[in-house]
């Protein structure tokens, strides 16, 4: 973006300063005070006193009656000599045609010229309350006095956006000032990639996110505590409501979304487990709280249809039914998660848009336990898509760049009564063919969570072309490589691959249409063979990023 110079004028009250300091906030605006620069010109030339208001402007009326108007273009131009060219620039404020003229003389088309307004009542009240020195008493009638400050309002006619502050609250005059000036980010920026399950959850995606999070800036999770993602950490983490790749980009923000679903303790323990800075996170205020009574709740569900019973979807039902409750707790209403809730999560993503930076959507459990495309009644309490995913965080779907499925090579359910998934086989089945020993698979398929036992099932392409349907993914991730062939283990890169393995991957690729670009098998930090044509960012050390699109 070129540079942007925003030049603001008004009537005392209008709320100038208020939309300078908004630029400046949200926008990273630098912001050039015709006050002061008054006043420190009137230190250059020796002027001493009071420089109260009526002061300044005697001192303001002789400068522009010598210069014509050009002085404050002459003062801005020094000032921006060493300042970046696409920085956004605004003057506060200025006060007659000549000094537009000049400004728009010296700077072109980079001057956006916002007036504002306001009822004179409005006014009158917000001058009242001002505490500013230079207007101690001063009544709002005597700013009028000056004649400068008398035809200010005429400027209304050039400018290229006028706003009635009376009628628009201060949040609206900055996202009208923003979009005027072109500096909302396009909805269309794809600066999200989004991890999603393609079976029935426990599909390696912790892993996948732990290797693949150094690539951004922000780390999003949704869904709730019933999912355990596993890390290749020493020793093991498993998060359960924070994003899995926290432990290996230590500079990334997390983010917690809408639609998730919190056990206080629960994230609480693993905060500490894991050492995460709490500085770092960042939960939506709308985020619905997990009581004991959800807990209490999904007892009967445990059984009935191999639920977690960790109340996600009680707690669900509660914030749906339970609208008109005066006792209904969010994410906002709860002392234990107060210094974590700081703004809506949407807000925070338009600001990381507005910085170029990328977003990783870790999704949770599989699409096979979607609520509404999975196998109802054995399914969990949400929508489990990519599309579910992002509607929970807050997303909409141009900001989309990547959808990486993720798929085991055998699927897997908790044990009991869970729900069908094709046909079953037993784990000894898979150790004959892995060249594993039938213990050592036991041993490691235990759920992250309840540490059931998982029931094991052949590869459904039935299921793929679903589940591909439902997320529409761009690149698919292959995990448990190592079950197909104990050989690919030790593979790290894909020539490494047992043939039968490659011959498996070219059919999963025409059957979902979309390349297997990452491949797992062991569990460990350098389990991930990358085939990807494209990265988040270049910059992998988690150190501060430029926001490079690659």
């Amino acid at each position: 973006m070129t540079r942007r110079i925003v030049v603001i004028s008004g009537k005392v009250a209008t709320g100038k300063s208020t939309l300078a300091e908004g630029l400046r906030d949200k926008f990273g605006a630098i912001v050039f005070s015709t006050r002061a620069l008054l006043e420190q010109a009137a230190r250059r030339d020796a002027k001493s006193g009071t420089f109260n208001r009526k002061f300044l402007q005697e001192f303001g009326a002789e400068r522009d009656r010598v210069s014509g108007g050009a002085w404050l273009a002459d003062e801005l131009r020094l000032l921006l000599v060493d300042s970046p060219r696409d920085q956004v620039v605004v003057i506060d404020a200025v006060r007659l045609a000549d000094q537009l003229t000049m400004l728009r003389n010296s700077f072109g088309r980079t001057v956006v010229h916002i007036h504002l307004s306001a009822f004179d009542d409005d006014l009158a009240d917000r001058f009242k309350l001002r505490r500013d020195s230079i207007d101690e008493n001063l009544s709002y009638e005597l700013t009028g006095n000056d004649p400068t400050e008398r035809q200010v309002d005429s400027l209304s006619s050039l400018a290229d956006l006028h706003i009635n502050t009376s009628t628009a609250d201060m949040n609206d005059v900055l996202v009208r000032c923003a979009a005027k000036i072109g500096i909302l980010t396009s909805l269309d920026s794809q600066l999200v990639d989004v991890l999603v399950g393609g079976q029935y959850g426990s599909e390696g995606k912790g892993n996948l996110a732990y290797y693949l999070a150094p690539e951004y800036d922000v780390l999003l999770r949704v869904g709730g505590p019933n999912a355990g993602h596993k890390v290749p950490t020493d020793p093991v983490v498993t998060h359960r409501s924070l994003p899995s790749g926290a432990l290996s980009n230590l500079e990334a923000k997390i983010f917690i979304g809408a639609g998730a679903v919190i056990s206080p303790a629960v994230l609480r323990d693993e905060i500490q487990r894991s050492r995460v800075s709490p500085d770092r996170i960042f939960i939506d205020p709308q985020a619905m709280v997990i009581s004991d009574e959800d807990v209490y709740g999904e007892t009967a569900l445990r059984g009935a249809i191999g639920s977690t019973g960790q109340g996600v979807g009680a707690a669900l039902a509660r914030k749906i039914n339970g609208r008109a409750a005066a006792d209904l707790r969010l994410a906002r209403d709860t002392p234990e998660l107060k210094q974590f809730v700081r703004a809506p999560i949407v807000d925070l993503l338009e600001e990381t848009y507005s910085l170029k930076q990328r977003v990783l959507l870790e999704g949770t459990q599989g699409t096979g336990l979607s609520l509404h495309h999975g196998r109802y009644p054995y399914v969990t309490s949400r929508d489990t898509t990519a599309a579910g995913c992002l509607s929970e965080s807050g997303i909409g779907i141009n900001r989309v760049r990547k959808v990486v499925m993720v798929i085991r090579s055998y699927p897997i359910r908790v044990q009991g009564e869970s729900g069908p998934m094709g046909r079953e086989i037993r784990w000894t089945d898979v150790a004959e063919r892995s060249g594993f020993s039938a213990t050592e698979l036991l041993s490691a398929e235990q759920s992250s969570v309840q540490k059931k036992l998982r029931r094991v099932a052949e590869f459904d392409w039935k299921f793929l072309r679903a589940s591909a349907q439902l997320n529409t993914p761009t690149d698919i991730a292959l995990t448990f490589a190592d079950y197909l062939d104990q050989s690919n283990a030790n593979a790290f890169r894909f020539d490494q691959l047992s043939g039968g393995t490659r011959e498996f991957i070219e059919e999963i690729e025409s059957v979902t249409t979309s390349p297997v670009s990452l491949i797992s098998g062991r569990f460990t930090d350098r389990s991930v063979i990358d085939r990807r044509r494209w990265r988040g960012h270049v910059n992998f050390d988690s150190k501060k990023r430029d926001g490079s699109n690659n």
